[in-house]
């Protein structure tokens, strides 16, 4: 079986309800190193193929699988700007056990990576099925041992355990501000370059990496006016273990207070990346404080208005998480409280690359630490298909 499990996929469309130990939702980095460490600990591969199944506990009861909403490899990444080159990129680091080739800098993002968790997933035979759009989790029953419902656009899924690595690209968010602006806006996520910027001025709005890299680009071409809401946080030194174990533990704070999440890079600072310097050389840096309003032609400060050609929202993501609310997972303070990657109110389910493990390096280390959490609570995996319906085992802390 190719690791493009999605052809082993055919869909489970008038299939019965299709039961596993655990469902890993996302096949992006932190997808895949949930279902590397899944693998390594035992867990057996779900194929689907032309309704047999194979590699399985028997009837399917048993193993796991990996539901992914697009419909080839490469998570998010395969939706970035082609403008986005190697060597521009925000940091990345390679998956457990497989290195990523060393890339041309000039070649494309998009391209490199997704061909890179292509490789992944036929390296280690992950039985990635696509293109599945999850719909809802829910719980089969109030009992705390319930198995839990995977509803999809193709068929339902029956599980022990729940990994949810569904990112954030899918969530752009755009800040609300008064007034129209009649001129050309789009976030982040919708950039492709800044061809369709040259001979213009653009307002780029947002103090992280992507601000940052679409300023590197468009002020060569057009001019830039930049607007953040706060003054960008600096970071001129290296970034040793030290510093990344401080800045996780901020955001891994919010996040077991329940509180909506930060994203890591609003904590880590803008440091000297070959966007920043390429940005600082074209004089596209000098900040102006956030506008109070949209204008039909701009923006503008009090009475003060600027005209612009178009607006460009690096604003920012959230996270997909929509289909886990029927499991009750929020907290007052607006987001789903973690400990560790568990969900505090459900041990059953784990989020992964969300809040602190929302970087290719932490998205690695949440993956595995997800699934050491979900042996201790189901037991042995080589065991664990041979445990009849309604049957727990718990090995606890």
């Amino acid at each position: 079986m190719s690791g493009a499990a999605s052809d082993a996929a055919g869909h489970a469309a008038g299939h019965a309800v299709r039961r596993v130990d655990v469902v890993v939702i996302g096949a992006g980095q932190a997808g895949l190193s949930a279902a590397y460490h899944l693998r390594r600990r035992g867990f057996t591969p779900y194929w689907e193929d032309a309704g047999e199944i194979r590699d399985g506990a028997p009837g399917g009861d048993g193993g796991f699988v990996v539901l992914d909403a697009d419909a080839a490899p490469g998570g998010a990444w395969a939706h970035r700007s082609p403008s986005l080159r190697m060597a521009t990129v925000h940091g990345f680091h390679d998956l457990p056990d497989f290195e990523l080739p060393e890339p041309d800098p000039n070649a494309p993002a998009r391209e490199v990576v997704p061909g890179y968790f292509a490789a992944y997933e036929a390296k280690h035979a992950l039985p990635v099925v696509r293109p599945v759009r999850v719909l809802a989790v829910r719980s089969e029953s109030a009992r705390p041992d319930a198995r839990l419902l995977i509803e999809t656009d193709s068929g339902t899924w029956s599980t022990r355990g729940l990994i949810n690595a569904t990112g954030t690209w899918s969530r752009p968010f755009l800040p609300h501000y008064p007034g129209h602006f009649g001129g050309r806006q789009l976030h982040y996520a919708e950039y492709r370059g800044p061809e369709e910027f040259a001979g213009k001025r653009v307002l780029v709005v947002g103090g992280g990496a992507s601000a940052i890299q679409v300023l590197s680009e468009v002020a060569a071409v057009g001019e830039t006016v930049w607007v953040t809401r706060t003054p960008p946080v600096y970071h001129a030194g290296p970034f040793t273990p030290e510093y990344g174990r401080t800045v996780v533990a901020k955001v891994e704070e919010r996040v077991r207070q329940g509180l909506p999440v930060r994203s890591v890079v609003s904590v880590t600072g803008l440091g000297p990346s070959v966007a920043y310097r390429r940005a600082e050389e074209l004089g596209a840096l000098r900040r102006r404080p956030m506008f109070d309003r949209l204008t039909e032609r701009g923006v503008a400060w009090g009475e003060e208005e600027l005209a612009v050609d178009a607006i460009v929202w690096a604003t920012g993501f959230r996270p997909e998480v929509g289909h886990l609310a029927p499991l009750g997972l929020r907290s007052p303070g607006g987001g789903i409280a973690l400990t560790g990657t568990r969900a505090t109110l459900d041990p059953r389910v784990h989020l992964v690359g969300y809040g602190p493990s929302a970087s290719t390096v932490g998205a690695n280390r949440a993956g595995r630490t997800a699934v050491n959490e979900l042996v201790k609570l189901l037991g042995d995996p080589g065991t664990a298909a041979a445990v009849g319906e309604g049957a727990r085992v718990a090995a606890e802390d």
